[in-house]
């Protein structure tokens, strides 16, 4: 089989996979966040944390509730590398500096998990399981909180309340994340991925061969990974050691992981609304955008356009063996339209449309299918942001879902979508603006200017990957990439989290002749249409700059 048809086999297995799953994990979905009891841990833990279960909470008070355990979170985290030292399992760690630590704590803490540091030889086991390891699962659960919180204000009428942040967090961090991290980490650790709390200091040799082992809980730490809420790893080298990606196989099984969660929650959604064809339109955007980044590239990766990838026929610089170019390219394509950031391949090295590509997809919004939870708040914006253009084509009130966009509604959604572009031109044209910040591109000239655009466009966009070739462990990077990252994740959700008060208030609109139908390609095409135009009038000039560039010189 040539390399061609198995990428294509490897797309396609994968597309049937989703497919099988949509339905009865997103309606799993649906039930844990529309239940009504609590087992016995979680109502343990309401009462160890003072939290009244049933009480619902206006959009302001759910808000203040995310932000409240989020900069507890970022305080917990940086306290514990900076004491490492101290601490049980530092297994010789020293402790981490102050940069680094309130990068990292922010990274994690916002579900970016962006990396400006070696995992295995700066953070000790403790860190790494008890601080980030327990930021992959509840950051992740704070996205899926707001998300559900969202879709309830399009569900209610005439209401003030959006449910009680702690009961989602609590659910989808037990319900949902840890029953998929357990038996995906056994499904890994079968795939040859090692699992022990072994001294990384002391080598073991394996019998008849030269190869060392060292140790580290690889297993549990890449399914939380893999779950599209980690772009950090255990190894610098990240999917691509293999140590955290063994085979083919486990890599399929790593983007399987990758897109589960966020291709199922529309499903989620469609039965939360009561219009199941709603989420089956929101799908369909995800995958229409998703599969053309897929597909270009994996043609961009497979002929590239400089002499040695000519002659071998594929862009090979930079890619794991193992994998090849095609499964390589299907899970950068996976990693960037998601916010997990986990790579198997060094995007450094990708073509230099295949590069763009990496980046354009997060500069959508990472809404095809986007991160867990954050890409299908960012897709209901977008579809609402739709709503209001063609409403003003053919001169109407907006309506979605039967609840009126007016001004106040664009004005958030608005707001919401402009946050990440405005978070990663300033920061670009900052760094490229000064000769100390530009000194850390390892080059020059267009490939230099994308280095610093990805580095911007992923920490806004909450991704957590690298383009690497850029040195980024400096006081100035760790501190502004830190501040992207934060603005970049908690501005978003509190305009989502007004804009679903909003719609929660309102009075059901009825459909007329007039209304327009918001489950049909029709509107499908729109959404991916107003989609790509926005992103494409904000981020062409910096692409034209950068990847656009050096692919036509």
């Amino acid at each position: 089989m040539s390399a061609t048809a198995a990428g294509i086999v490897f797309i396609v297995s994968l597309i049937v996979a989703l497919a099988l799953v949509h339905k009865p994990f997103g309606d799993y979905m649906y039930r844990v966040y529309s239940g009504n009891k609590h087992n016995a841990v979680e109502r343990g833990i309401y009462k160890l944390i003072g939290v009244r279960p049933d009480t619902e909470q206006r959009w302001g008070v759910y808000a203040r509730s995310v932000l409240a355990f989020s900069v507890i979170s970022i305080l917990v985290v940086y306290g514990m590398q900076r004491l490492q030292d101290k601490l049980p399992l530092a297994i010789g760690m020293k402790p981490v500096t102050d940069h680094i630590a309130w990068n990292t704590a922010i990274s994690f803490v916002t579900n970016t998990n962006w990396q400006a540091y070696s995992g295995e030889s700066t953070m000790g086991y403790l860190v790494q399981m008890g601080a980030l390891a327990v930021q992959n699962f509840v950051s992740a659960a704070v996205g899926m909180a707001v998300a559900i919180a969202l879709v309830r204000g399009f569900a209610r009428n005439k209401s003030d309340t959006l449910g009680n942040f702690w009961v989602d967090l609590v659910r989808g961090s037990i319900r949902i994340l840890l029953p998929i991290a357990f038996v995906g980490a056994l499904v890994l650790v079968a795939g040859g991925l090692i699992q022990n709390l072994a001294d990384p200091h002391t080598l073991t040799t394996l019998t008849g061969g030269s190869q060392t082992i060292t140790g580290g809980p690889v297993a549990s730490q890449e399914v939380i990974k893999e779950l599209g809420t980690n772009g950090g790893g255990f190894y610098n080298a990240n999917s691509a050691h293999p140590f955290e990606n063994t085979t083919n196989w486990t890599n399929w099984f790593e983007i399987f992981l990758i897109l589960l969660i966020p291709f199922a929650l529309p499903r989620t959604f469609g039965k939360m609304v009561g219009q199941v064809k709603q989420g089956y339109a929101i799908l369909a955007v995800m995958a229409t955008l998703a599969l053309m980044s897929v597909v270009l590239l994996n043609v961009f990766e497979l002929s590239g356009n400089a002499t040695v990838p000519q002659a071998v026929g594929a862009a090979m610089e930079g890619k794991e063996v193992r994998f090849g170019v095609s499964d390589s390219a299907t899970f950068a394509a996976a990693t960037t339209l998601t916010s997990t950031g986990a790579v198997d391949s060094f995007h450094d090295s990708f073509t230099p449309f295949g590069g763009m590509m990496t980046m354009f997809n997060m500069m959508l919004g990472e809404v095809a299918p986007g991160g867990v939870g954050s890409g299908l708040y960012g897709m209901l914006i977008l579809a609402v942001i739709t709503v209001f253009v063609a409403g003003l084509m053919v001169g109407r009130t907006p309506e979605y879902l039967g609840k009126k966009i007016g001004a106040r509604e664009i004005k958030l959604a608005s707001m919401y979508f402009l946050v990440t572009p405005v978070l990663v031109l300033i920061g670009t044209a900052m760094a490229m603006g000064s000769v100390e910040q530009r000194a850390s591109m390892l080059n020059g000239g267009p490939h230099g200017l994308s280095e610093v655009l990805y580095a911007f466009t992923s920490a806004a966009n909450n991704n957590g990957s690298a383009f690497a070739g850029i040195t980024v462990n400096t006081p100035w990077y760790d501190v502004a990439l830190g501040l992207a990252m934060v603005f970049g994740r908690f501005l978003p959700i509190i305009l989502a989290l007004g804009l679903a008060g909003s719609l929660a208030a309102q009075a059901p609109v009825p459909a007329s002749a007039g209304t327009l139908p918001t489950h049909r390609p029709q509107f499908v095409f729109m959404v991916v249409g107003v989609t790509i135009i926005l992103v494409a009038l904000t981020f062409l000039p910096a692409l034209a700059l950068g990847p656009i560039a050096e692919g036509l010189s």
